[in-house]
């Protein structure tokens, strides 16, 4: 294990915090909940075996509107960690009223992620290998071939002597036709290394990828199965390959990673993903509170309390089966969110309600939050658009009293219509920079100062008129 992988394992959970706050903005309780979750997890792994399988993990349940960092905290845990992860919408479960999806293809979907995560580090650990392996492909395919000489002549051939020509064997080719070839072929490699070949044209042979598919059998709930037809038949299909023409440059790009599966053990891979998804794996399940059931559990909302009591087995810790294997619930950890402005947690089903120990509520963004959201955090909005439109050369200048005026009209507006947080400064930037957008290929304007009366002149009419602001804000 590089020591890369080590770092993760010595975090604590102030570095996590500090990790976070490059990102996020305010809510330093749900950073701290998570923070300490996650050091948990650490903890747990130094712990002896017979301890540590009854340790299992506290699952968060983040209350808090729409647009204040719910989703961004947990996605931003799983990049610092290299965890697996997989974000869905509790809603999926029921948005075909009572044959909602299966809620263990949750659990399927975390597998695919390991998997995919960890194939990706194995074949950059083989990428060096792969890629001499490429170009010695490549040198091949570029060397000339040397015409065919059958043994036998062909005045012999004419009156049926020698066999079939099929049978024919090839003369070989005497030593100095040997190092020749060879000569030849350091010359060709050479080139290749140097990129002096790169726009030269190569018919190369690629492994078309096999793709079985069953359409009868190929309903809304093929899913749940877990299976590949594919994959259960790649192994008694011959490789299919097919001879294409392309430009060196791509032909190595496509030969290397071709190179770089055959060198990928994929038994270590799924062991290592599945062992990854079942201690490490993060579940972030959104829009709880839309499953759940309004002033009773009987009518329409039957099917809501349905998905709680079908998510229940998971959270709680249950085998599901996977086309890879067997993953185990156990010590995933779950974290979910919901706005409740509507409902309360405790109008979850108590047994769902005992497997979130930790409640966290998130605060709306108050003006100063959504100042420094647009300027604050890594990758910022404004670092966006001002990088984006560099690229034509136009220099966005947005100075204070142009953030303060931004963060001043999207607090209006959250409080007049629906309060979405920080996405209203997306739309919000959008119509301000619109114009300047549009004319930045053809025009190149330079320097572009964004000031307050800039600000208010571009969107005060959209927030002053009622109408207009409700379709563009």
């Amino acid at each position: 294990m590089n020591m890369q992988e080590n770092d993760r394992f010595d975090l604590t959970p102030r570095q996590i915090v500090e990790y976070l706050d490059r990102y996020i903005v305010g809510q330093e309780k749900a950073k701290k909940s998570v923070a300490i979750a996650l050091r948990n997890r650490i903890r747990r792994r130094r712990l002896p075996e017979n301890i540590a399988k009854e340790v299992a993990p506290k699952n968060i349940l983040m209350v808090g509107p729409t647009g204040v960092g719910k989703t961004e905290i947990a996605r931003r845990l799983a990049d610092l960690v290299k965890a697996p992860f997989v974000k869905v919408e509790a809603t999926k479960f029921t948005e075909v009223g009572y044959v909602g999806r299966d809620v263990e293809s949750i659990v399927r979907d975390l597998a695919e992620t390991a998997v995919a995560m960890v194939k990706k580090r194995k074949i950059e650990d083989v990428r060096i290998p792969a890629a001499e392996r490429a170009e010695q492909r490549l040198a091949d395919a570029l060397l000339p071939r040397p015409e065919k000489k059958s043994a036998v002549p062909d005045f012999m051939r004419l009156f049926g002597g020698g066999g079939s020509p099929e049978k024919d064997q090839e003369r070989e080719d005497s030593p100095e036709e040997e190092r020749l070839r060879d000569s030849t072929r350091k010359k060709i490699l050479a080139l290749l290394r140097e990129g002096k070949l790169d726009d030269r044209e190569v018919e190369i042979d690629v492994t078309e990828s096999q793709s079985v598919g069953i359409p009868l059998l190929g309903g809304a709930g093929m899913d749940s199965m877990g299976i590949n037809i594919g994959d259960m038949l790649g192994g008694l299909m011959p490789k299919k390959t097919k001879r294409r023409r392309m430009k060196v440059s791509e032909a190595r790009t496509m030969l290397a990673a071709e190179e770089a599966e055959k060198l990928v053990d994929m038994d270590a891979v799924v062991r290592e993903a599945l062992d990854k998804a079942q201690e490490e794996g993060i579940v972030f399940l959104d829009e709880i509170d839309k499953v759940v059931a309004r002033g009773g559990t009987g009518g329409p909302d039957v099917s809501r309390e349905g998905v709680q009591r079908d998510l229940l087995p998971i959270v709680e810790g249950s085998p599901v089966q996977t086309k890879y294997g067997t993953v185990n619930t156990d010590h995933i950890l779950f974290i979910s969110a919901g706005a409740f402005s509507s409902v309360k947690p405790s109008d979850l089903v108590p047994e769902l309600q005992g497997r979130f120990p930790i409640r966290v509520e998130l605060q709306p963004l108050t003006r100063e939050d959504l100042a420094r959201i647009l300027v604050e955090p890594e990758n910022s909005l404004l670092r966006q658009y001002t990088a984006l439109l560099a690229t034509e050369g136009v220099h966005l200048d947005f100075t204070p009293g142009a953030v303060a005026e931004m963060a001043r009209l999207a607090e209006r507006m959250n409080g007049e219509m629906e309060n979405i947080g920080a996405r209203r400064l997306h739309a919000m930037i959008e119509h301000l920079l619109e114009n300047i957008s549009f004319g930045a290929p053809e025009e190149g304007q330079g320097t572009v100062s964004v000031t307050p009366e800039f600000v208010r002149e571009r969107l005060e009419p959209l927030i002053s008129d009622s109408d207009i602001r409700r379709y563009l804000l």
